[in-house]
């Protein structure tokens, strides 16, 4: 049997000014994926990862060169064979800060106010990386580590992980696991504990319409050249019928029907429409009225507009006809949904919809399938039973709107589960201006993590 958390629990309660310190440094580093300026950057926190990793205890631990930034791997596997393997998923790359000017603070000179860490990449997830690592660090400080561990951290999720796959395929055996940890999911609330086991998946395009073969004078040629801009305007309206529903072919084909008792699962949720009004400030939600919130969010998919660009939009007027216009838009996808098929979807709609007076183009970006998690698996009760020791209270389940790729690509190359935790919240501002972490929750989710590393043992 496993020695007791309680000394695990005491080291990481005396050394919470020190893992403090520790994500203040790993937060200083701009490590911004997606902007090549720095690239130095990647390889400056992907150094700096390794060399916390020895410090923790880790072994065998090793930078994998990608075509663009680097992976990095450590493990420690004293327990022996008969005891379970987690694999723990993390990125440590953020996304870029602008716009600068509405930061109150700067965002990679961390600054603490309150009881909240403000700094890009405090939540997301440089934050929940350090919680895993100190968890880690406590157990081996204290006591015989009951299980095996192996670390496994990105530096491309920010962009859509274009490296992952192949890495995964080309390293099965250096990544074999039981299961994997990814504290890349986030809570409701500070006082509710939180589950992650389902995540929507993406399917992203960009829409081109074109018409004429140049800006036209909009008051000698309007009346008789069919407008690109009110083209798109009039196709992204069909889209959506009246009541949300997204009008695409065949989109509902697959979808998943929600079963009475998940339903009611979800309904334990503290995510109504209320809640939606204070979180966006908008005066009235909008969507499938035959679901709820937190339904709509997580269990139904979804067409969104993220972008338009057409004709003049500089200050003062301009009177054109434009020759193009543009719209990014993005599908979340939930299971069954294949993303190559919506590609299919969109594209029979376009032929449809669109009129012969203009001529369009559908580029296709990045995208991944949806991934959901049966919650009687031993590790997800194991977790759930630390959670409620820890917050004192049954954790909630949720399915998540939002995409995590690594989920549906472990599962199918490595062939094991997830376990999505994380400690991020929703007004973290993650991904926007003055991103947070909110401390006393962070340190909640340290000691979970530990309790979660001995609980594990009798559950798998």
């Amino acid at each position: 049997m496993p020695d007791s958390p309680d000394n695990a629990i005491r080291f990481v309660h005396e050394n919470n000014p020190r893992f403090l310190a520790e994500l203040s440094n790993f937060l200083k580093i701009p490590s911004i994926s997606t902007d090549p300026d720095h690239q130095p950057d990647m390889l400056r926190a992907a150094e700096w990862l390794t060399e916390n990793m020895r410090q923790v205890g880790l072994e065998n631990i090793q930078i994998f060169k990608t075509k663009k930034h680097p992976i990095v791997f450590g493990e420690i596997l004293n327990a022996g064979s008969q005891a379970p393997t987690i694999l723990v998923y993390g990125h440590y790359d953020v996304q870029p800060a602008e716009p600068l000017d509405l930061w109150k603070t700067e965002p990679f000179s961390p600054a603490q106010i309150g009881d909240c860490l403000y700094a890009r990449g405090a939540s997301d997830m440089k934050g929940q990386i350090i919680a895993t690592l100190k968890a880690v660090e406590a157990v081996l400080a204290t006591s015989k580590l009951p299980v095996n561990i192996k670390f496994f951290f990105e530096g491309e999720e920010e962009i859509g992980s274009p490296s992952l796959d192949e890495f995964m395929e080309n390293h099965k055996e250096m990544l074999s696991c039981d299961f994997v940890l990814n504290p890349d999911a986030g809570m409701v609330a500070a006082e509710i504990p939180t589950i992650v086991y389902a995540l929507r998946g993406l399917a992203y395009f960009e829409l081109r319409v074109f018409g004429p073969e140049h800006d036209l004078h909009s008051g000698i040629f309007g009346g008789v050249v069919h407008n690109p801009a009110q083209v798109l305007c009039d196709l992204i309206s069909a889209m959506h019928d009246e009541h949300g529903r997204v009008m695409l072919p065949g989109f509902y084909d697959n979808v998943r029907d929600l079963s009475t008792e998940e339903r009611l699962e979800l309904s334990r949720l503290p995510i109504d429409e209320k809640y939606y009004q204070i979180k966006t400030g908008v005066s009235e939600i909008w969507g499938e009225d035959t679901y709820s919130p937190a339904e709509r969010v997580g269990a139904r998919p979804t067409l969104e507009v993220n972008g338009m660009l057409s004709g003049f939009t500089g200050k003062g007027s301009k009177t054109v006809i434009p020759s193009w216009a543009m719209a990014k838009i993005s599908t979340r996808l939930v299971p069954d949904q294949n993303p190559d098929e919506v590609n299919q979807q969109l594209r029979s709609f376009l032929q449809t919809h669109a009129p012969k007076t203009v001529h369009w183009d559908l580029i296709s970006f990045h995208g991944g399938p949806a991934s959901i998690s049966d919650r009687n698996l031993p590790a997800t009760q194991a977790l759930m039973n630390t959670l409620e020791k820890v917050w004192g209270s049954k954790p909630v389940f949720k399915r998540e709107g939002g995409s995590i790729p690594v989920v549906a690509s472990v599962k199918r190359i490595l062939g094991v589960e997830s376990v999505l935790s994380g400690f991020g919240l929703p007004d973290d501002n993650a991904h926007g201006p003055n991103e947070k972490l909110e401390l006393v929750t962070w340190k909640r989710g340290i000691d979970a993590l530990t309790y979660f590393i001995f609980n594990i043992f009798g559950n798998l």
